[in-house]
């Protein structure tokens, strides 16, 4: 694949809105072009006709493997001074697109034991890699693709998201001391959180978190009766460890519910490309099946997710050439 087709394909997928749960079309457009391309296709369901697509030309060895949801809002692809814009242009739709190119490069020069593993809802809850672990054929080696600067990742931070839930008594908003305001006491909780020194890894470095969510009350007139908040904790270990922190120091004042855990994770290198440890986390835990893991791909995770996500053209096209570097130094190992 040349790198003019490259890019219009990418182009092309980021142009399809595929926010998780909206995958449906874009998974169609990646299958109906690998087909194209020759591949033997399945289009595994997972929910709600929404679907992961394995491609294969022989039995896999290694095999790139990215998803193809992302964050809302979606906005189109647009070229500005050699960046491609647009949602997914970094997370992950150029991936996909680079290692579909890797694998025709791979394939062009007569190798035929690299496979494709694209999947939905990585960012809402990886169902589509937890479905995908189950048919997984027996390959050696994955290489999944978030962007990592196109640097390897040594490790990878798993996710401990939890539910605070704070209960308290309604009343009269002209008698508060007949009530119990839920509210003060779940901000009375996240305040004592942020005095917490929280579990540390050499690599990883501190364990972090953010409040996403807060919710709680029914009308400004009324003591507030329940109130709760979502946390996002970036974890360097066990999630364990983190919900006693917090049992310590909030417990009296709140419940915890586990909502997501997602285990860290250590990951192997390749010499001569230039590796690092990243904060977040990745599909790669649900997939174990499918081999030894190694993670790389262009863009900027500072990118991902923002309103002006984009990443270089230039690093889409080097992107491929590690891609292949990666595959020809797994499959001489073996």
């Amino acid at each position: 694949m040349d790198p003019v087709t490259q890019l219009r394909l990418t182009r092309e997928l980021v142009d399809i809105d595929s926010t998780t749960g909206r995958e449906a079309e874009a998974g169609r457009f990646i299958a109906e072009t690998l087909r194209g391309l020759g591949y033997e296709v399945t289009e595994q369901p997972v929910v709600d006709g929404r679907f992961n697509v394995i491609a294969l030309a022989g039995r896999p060895d290694v095999v790139f493997s990215t998803h193809f949801d992302c964050v809302p809002p979606f906005f189109p692809s647009r070229e500005s001074g050699g960046v491609l814009f647009g949602r997914g242009s970094c997370d992950a739709k150029g991936t996909l697109v680079a290692q579909i190119a890797a694998a025709e490069r791979l394939r062009a020069a007569g190798e035929s034991r690299v496979g494709l593993l694209f999947v939905i809802a990585e960012e809402r809850g990886s169902e589509g890699a937890k479905a995908a672990n189950i048919v997984a054929p027996g390959s050696r080696f994955l290489v999944n693709g978030e962007p990592t600067d196109n640097r390897i990742a040594t490790a990878t931070r798993g996710v401990y998201r939890a539910r605070l839930r704070a209960s308290g008594r309604a009343a009269h908003s002209s008698r508060p001391e007949l009530g119990v305001s839920a509210i003060e006491k779940l901000v009375d909780a996240l305040v004592a959180l942020r005095a917490v020194n929280w579990p540390e890894d050499p690599d990883l470095g501190a364990t972090f978190y953010t409040v996403g969510l807060i919710s709680g009350g029914v009308a400004a007139n009324v003591i507030p009766a329940s109130a709760q908040a979502e946390i996002m904790f970036r974890t360097v270990g066990s999630h364990e460890a983190i919900k006693r922190l917090i049992e310590k120091h909030a417990g009296a004042l709140v419940a915890i519910d586990d909502m997501l855990v997602t285990p860290p994770v250590r990951l192997g290198s390749v010499p001569g490309i230039e590796s690092a440890a990243f904060s977040f986390a990745t599909d790669i835990q649900w997939l174990d099946r499918w081999g030894t893991p190694l993670l790389l791909g262009p863009g900027s995770i500072t990118l991902a997710h923002t309103e002006d996500e984009h990443v270089p053209i230039a690093d889409l096209h080097r992107a491929v050439d590690l891609y292949v570097q990666i595959a020809k130094h797994l499959l001489a190992s073996l």
